[in-house]
């Protein structure tokens, strides 16, 4: 498995500006909750998929097999 930044330099500064701006949480969340610190657990429990192949919510990461 490879983890990598969206090759978008865009989408990367966006998303870093909201995670530096929420003090780490996910800036596509409404809510603060602990499990939307990024990385966040719905992306930690799909790098766990064999299969999954794709984006974190926020489009800041991805998950290459």
């Amino acid at each position: 498995m490879k983890i990598t930044l969206n090759p978008d330099a865009e989408i990367v500064r966006v998303v870093k500006e909201g995670l530096k701006e929420t003090g780490g949480y996910c800036p596509c969340r409404m809510e603060r909750k602990e499990e939307y610190k990024c990385m966040c657990e719905e992306f930690k429990a799909q790098m766990k998929d064999p299969d999954f192949e794709g984006y974190c919510h926020c489009m800041l990461y991805h998950v290459s097999r």
